[in-house]
């Protein structure tokens, strides 16, 4: 979290201000590209073996399905937003049309893995808003540092191509709760050296640059096990390595020597060829020279394995165990870490989209549209788990005539919702 006192934007956005908040971002990328290898699947550097030895080095997806589980169980069902009136049902509308369910995904997807997501609010061509998911390690905010921590500025750079994709320079775009400042250089170091090059209002009432924290600290999801991870990527790596090494393992022979034969072939020759190995007497013999595996490997491949599924708080489906038991309360009791861990996760996204509303509600309130009470829209965040058909049915027959019946429908997981429903059992008894 980058933040400024107030007093610094006093005197406008200037050029010190602007470039000292893009080199304290600068300096937190290389822990992001780090997270970012892990989830691509990319080894980090590993000590050279010896020329002529197997040298593999493996990469499990581990970060990618921790990153895939924790922000599916988010935001992989839409988030719904409930309220009433013509404002209400306005919003609705902008986010359906601009796909809003869709970027919540990804920037799930952003937040668990790099600690917090950025999302661009912006108008399209037709003058209606559009959200965007940006890369964390391009786009920031500032924000300020008392208790209210207000978002003061955003800031989104890049690099600038030509025709045949050859680096031309850079591009920033900084946002205001007014206007966007656009600004180029030929490096970052010098981006807002000079003013901006061009300049242009927005009508959203605050920052359009919003950030999606993953928790309080903006911590990701595989931090606290990517240590954990590159030691059972090792792990393994080392015994595909020292397993193809069996295969060239060297041969000690004792009480006869090998010699080439009539035909010319060398001993390693005849091996390969043969097959066989004809010694004097029994007083001769031959053995490989192989390392002995340790014992304790594998307990130690699954003592690491277990631990990234407790300390990342993501049940590993894969276990025969898991889906043993069925039952509602049982699965729950399972998944019991992964919704802890996701109600914190759900908070702080609460709050961007918050944010996003009111972005959202100040243009088309702009644009001849009805103020909108934000208090009253409900945010809901539906959990994607799966659903025992028989047991909501059994539930529902026993709570029959004591629950109305638009309740009891809005409990089985196979329709859409309680309102058609309830319609259609209506006009079946009409």
């Amino acid at each position: 979290m980058i933040t400024r006192d107030r007093s610094c934007l006093q005197s406008g956005l200037s050029p010190r201000l602007l470039q000292g908040c893009l080199n304290e971002h600068l300096r937190g990328t290389e822990k992001l590209c780090r997270l970012r290898d892990a989830y691509g699947l990319k080894p980090p550097p590993a000590a050279a073996r010896a020329q002529g030895l197997p040298d593999h080095h493996l990469s499990h997806a581990y970060a990618r399905y921790i990153v895939t589980i924790a922000s599916s169980y988010l935001a992989g069902a839409a988030v719904s937003y409930q309220g009433h009136g013509d404002a209400a049902d306005a919003l609705r509308d902008a986010y359906r049309c601009a796909n809003v369910a869709g970027v919540d995904t990804e920037l799930a997807r952003l937040a668990s893995l790099y600690g917090k997501g950025a999302e661009i609010i912006y108008t399209d061509a037709h003058a209606r808003p559009r959200s965007a998911a940006l890369d964390p390690r391009t786009a920031f905010v500032v924000y300020a540092d008392d208790v209210s921590a207000d978002p003061l500025f955003g800031i989104h750079f890049h690099p600038l191509t030509d025709e045949g994709g050859t680096p031309r320079g850079y591009e920033a775009q900084v946002y205001t709760a007014l206007e966007t400042l656009t600004f180029r250089a030929a490096d970052y170091a010098s981006l807002f050296r000079q003013g901006p090059a061009q300049s242009a209002p927005h009508y959203f009432g605050r920052v359009p640059l919003i950030e999606y924290w993953n928790n309080e600290e903006e911590s990701s999801d595989i931090a606290c096990v990517l240590s954990l991870i590159e030691a059972y990527d090792a792990l393994e790596s080392a015994r595909v390595n020292d397993q193809e090494q069996l295969s060239d393992a060297l041969l000690i022979v004792y009480g006869a020597r090998l010699e080439t034969d009539e035909k010319g072939r060398t001993p390693a020759q005849q091996l390969r060829q043969d097959k066989l190995l004809y010694l004097p007497d029994r007083e001769a013999g031959a053995q490989y020279l192989v390392k002995q595996s340790g014992m304790g490997a594998e307990e130690l491949r699954a003592a690491i394995e277990k631990d990234i599924h407790k300390f990342s708080m993501i049940p590993d489906l894969s276990d025969h165990q898991f889906a043993g038991n069925a039952s509602g309360v049982a699965m729950k009791y399972k998944l019991l870490g992964l919704e802890q861990l996701t109600r914190l996760k759900e908070r702080w996204f609460r709050e961007a989209l918050k944010e996003r509303m009111r972005c959202y509600a100040h243009f088309l309130c702009v644009k001849g549209g009805r103020a909108l009470d934000e208090n009253a829209v409900r945010i809901t965040f539906t959990r994607s788990l799966p659903e025992s058909a028989l047991e909501s049915a059994q539930m529902v027959k026993t709570l029959e005539g004591m629950v109305p019946n638009e309740v009891l429908l809005s409990q089985l997981p196979f329709l859409d919702g309680a309102e058609n429903k309830t319609q259609e059992v209506t006009h079946g008894k009409q």
